[in-house]
Formats: C-alpha cells, sequence, structure tokens
C-alpha cells in the first residue's frame, strides 16, 4: 500500500518562519521551496533536499515535538557538529548503535532533530 515517505511535517509557532530558514536552510543546508498557493495564509515554510521534503506548519498553541523527530542522515558527522558548533547550536550525542553514529539538535523551536550517519 505505502509506496514511499512523501514528506515530514513539524510543527513550529506562528511568525517565526525566518528562524526556520536560518536553521533549516542556513545551517542543515535544506533549499526553501514555494508553499502552495491554497496553503500560504496558513504561515509555515517549506524545505527539500536531495532526498528529504520537510514541511513545517505554524501550531498553535505550540508544543515542541522533543521525543518523535526525523533523522537525517549526513556524509560527515564531524562536519556537521563542527558546523552546528560555529553556528553556536548545542547538540547532544547519544549512544551509538552498530553501524550508526548520531547525535541530536534542537530546531529553533525546540523540536528533536538526529542527524545520523552510516559507518
Amino acid at each position: 500500500m505505502i509506496l514511499e515517505l512523501h514528506h515530514i511535517q513539524l510543527a513550529m509557532p506562528e511568525g517565526r518562519e525566518q528562524d526556520a530558514r536560518a536553521f533549516y536552510s542556513g545551517v542543515l543546508g535544506l533549499r526553501e521551496v514555494d508553499k502552495p498557493e491554497e496553503l500560504r495564509a496558513r504561515g509555515g515554510v517549506w524545505f527539500e533536499g536531495a532526498s528529504i521534503k520537510l514541511h513545517l506548519g505554524v501550531e498553535t498553541p505550540f508544543s515542541p515535538a522533543r521525543k518523535a523527530h526525523p533523522a537525517f542522515r549526513v556524509a560527515d558527522l564531524n562536519r556537521a557538529m563542527a558546523l552546528l558548533q560555529a553556528n553556536g547550536l548545542a547538540f547532544r550525542p547519544d549512544v551509538d548503535l552498530p553501524g550508526i553514529r548520531r547525535i541530536y539538535v534542537d530546531d529553533p523551536f525546540g523540536n528533536r532533530i538526529e542527524l545520523v550517519e552510516l559507518v
């Protein structure tokens, strides 16, 4: 029945689109894409990467996803950690799993984001 993952949606507070752009484009390197005209008045912002579609939608009242999270694969976790540090962003290492090194970082809204490197 299910063919593939189409997109991931995370919640964000109203009026914080610039913060989303700074983090998801400026730090993580995803590119912003236009939302369909029918959805623009709702706020939020959409991003894409090589095989990723990430939608951030306004939720009121807002509550960050502290446990549920997307995990994005990176080519070099050490480089990702250095980039996060250079941008003043704290991250949390976690127990590595067989074949996976990983860390967690919070987006500007407190949503948990996992970055993984396959080793």
